[in-house]
């Protein structure tokens, strides 16, 4: 499975922006998403997740701010983000696990893009 995301620029504080996450190379019947993002010098943070039957999570930091879904017939996910703070400047990226239940935590994702970068300017 290969992952591609885009979407990401510079915003400034307040605004929003829809990061969009293509899969190719095997169909993601039954797979979850996830969205991770890492600021410098932080560790990788768990963003939002949605699984294939479209039960979502969210962080706190970007509960009511942020939306996951997904298009299961495109494989493709995407991440809305709006009321964007400095705070949610980092490198953000799309994962799959293709077994099980969806999780919070990055180790169990097997698959993953390579990042886009959001600024947001305060």
């Amino acid at each position: 499975v290969q992952l591609v995301e885009s979407g990401g620029g510079l915003v400034q504080a307040g605004g929003s922006l829809r990061l969009s996450c293509v899969a190719s190379g095997r169909m993601l019947s039954g797979s979850n998403i996830g969205w991770f993002r890492q600021a410098p010098a932080k560790e990788r943070e768990f963003v939002a997740a949605i699984s294939w039957s479209m039960t979502t999570n969210y962080a706190d930091s970007v509960k009511g701010r942020f939306t996951v879904s997904r298009d299961n017939e495109k494989n493709m996910f995407y991440l809305q983000m709006s009321s964007l703070k400095p705070e949610d400047t980092a490198v953000y990226y799309c994962a799959v696990k293709t077994y099980g239940t969806s999780s919070n935590s990055a180790a169990p994702y097997n698959y993953w893009g390579q990042g886009t970068q959001v600024t947001v300017s305060a």
